[in-house]
């Protein structure tokens, strides 16, 4: 989908994006990082919307930087709030579709379906948008990105402002797109949504990536940092006599007082593998197994402290 070599982007001294390497081929990615990361100015680069300092950067082989035709494959949904309100939803919307390329009837035709799959109403799309909460905002934006059916979808931050049934609507509509074979980048710090649409990662922190991947190779850059696992068992004590003995583990500690223990080891698919036929052995009854790096967000938070050395 898209190639990055070496690509800089300067506010002045301040640097928006650092060094960016990449080459992201056809799939869905989460764009993920805390705020101030440089994933907002990337995105704007990627809609050429601005132009790089240092670098290049193409999209489906072409740059993006005052590039028209280009915008007619990209959908973008910016975290900026609607600024033109005065104009209904359904206007909005359609306006941006015939900026696009299309006919006034073709596009509010491709509008009202955006907003159809979006779940904004009927009723509600003809309201001005200065009477929207910030979740029909949202639903709008969203329809605006997708109304032309583009190639790549880019969505900052999309989750923002909904309830819990939007958001669920939005995963649906999202996952959907991915299924049809669409390209999808979504910037957002709500990890496990992110997780649930999109098969591969971009992690960034400071203007510079981190790491790219899906998760298991993310969490395969970990392979020789300690991983901390937190178990709870009947017989704890003994539990705690096998693992020293099996020398799977390089530390351990009582969590607290219901036979919880908290283990570290440097070798985890050497520990996942013994653990089971040792517990079986003992007879030891295990009622809770988790690890710090079971889930992206955790996997996240790790390589984060790599990169600022606490780690």
């Amino acid at each position: 989908m898209f190639t990055a070599d070496r690509l800089t982007k300067l506010y002045g001294i301040v640097v928006g994006v650092n060094d960016f390497s990449v080459d992201v081929g056809q799939g869905s990615y989460g764009l993920l990082g805390p705020n101030g990361s440089g994933k907002t100015t990337l995105l704007n680069l990627m809609t050429g919307q601005l132009k790089p300092t240092v670098g290049a950067l193409h999209i489906a082989g072409e740059i993006p930087w005052k590039n028209n035709r280009l915008l007619e494959k990209i959908g973008f949904c910016s975290a900026l709030d609607i600024l033109q309100t005065k104009r209904s939803g359904l206007e909005w919307v359609t306006l941006y579709t015939e900026m696009v390329g299309y006919r006034h009837a073709i596009a509010l035709d491709m509008a009202h379906t955006a907003l159809d799959r979006v779940g904004l109403s009927r009723a509600d799309r003809v309201r001005g948008i200065d009477q929207y909460s910030r979740g029909m905002k949202q639903r709008c934006k969203v329809a605006q990105a997708i109304a032309h059916e583009p190639e790549l979808l880019l969505l900052d931050e999309p989750f923002a402002g909904l309830d819990p049934i939007a958001r669920y609507e939005l995963t649906s509509m999202l996952t959907n797109w991915v299924q049809q074979g669409r390209g999808l980048i979504v910037s957002s710090h709500i990890l496990h949504e992110v997780e649930t649409i999109c098969e591969n990662f971009l992690l960034m922190m400071n203007g510079r990536l981190l790491a790219d991947g899906n998760v298991n190779e993310i969490q395969s850059m970990l392979s020789d940092l300690p991983r901390k696992v937190w178990i709870r068992a009947e017989r704890s004590t003994d539990l705690a006599i096998a693992l020293q003995a099996s020398g799977t583990v390089d530390s351990i500690s009582f969590h607290d007082d219901s036979g919880g223990l908290e283990v570290t080891t440097f070798d985890a698919v050497l520990f996942g593998q013994n653990f089971a036929a040792m517990i079986l052995d003992k007879g030891i009854e295990v009622t809770e197994l988790h690890s710090e790096d079971d889930s992206l967000d955790s996997v996240f938070e790790m390589l984060m402290r790599i990169h600022r050395g606490e780690a």
